[in-house]
């Protein structure tokens, strides 16, 4: 999936303009799908099950743990993008996640918005499968 088959090409947002929350917005969305997809490729499974395993992938110790694995992997630029995901003023956090692991998936999502929205699609699979094998070694 690439952003230019969704969008008009006067329609992709300007990522300069972008907040590193608004990168993790659409990250967030990305990342889930990709898990989705990868799960649902792997066999067929109920629902209620298949639900289950995709909630192991992405709640927040699951992107913290991935982004962990993933960091020395990442170029400068890449890094920057995931830093100020993670540094971003965050208000809330789920009452099941700890603040430094939403943190860090918030920074994750951030990258992958990011690599999705400038349309980095093989990185973005690089990253986005370093992730879930970071995540099934755990």
């Amino acid at each position: 999936m690439n952003i230019q088959h969704i969008l008009k090409p006067e329609e992709v947002p300007d990522i300069r303009q972008l907040s590193s929350l608004s990168l993790a917005f659409v990250g967030d969305s990305v990342y889930e799908m990709f898990v989705r997809t990868k799960i649902l490729a792997s066999g067929s499974r109920p629902a209620r099950d298949l639900h289950k395993i995709a909630v192991g992938y992405v709640k927040a110790k699951a992107q913290s743990t991935a982004m962990l694995a993933i960091l020395a992997h990442l170029s400068e630029e890449e890094t920057d993008i995931y830093k100020r995901g993670r540094n971003t003023n965050i208000h809330t956090v789920p009452k099941n996640a700890d603040m430094n692991d939403y943190r860090q998936a918030t920074g994750l999502e951030a990258l992958v918005g990011y690599l999705y929205l400038t349309g980095q699609n093989e990185r973005l699979t690089e990253v986005l499968e370093l992730a879930f094998a970071a995540i099934d070694r755990a």
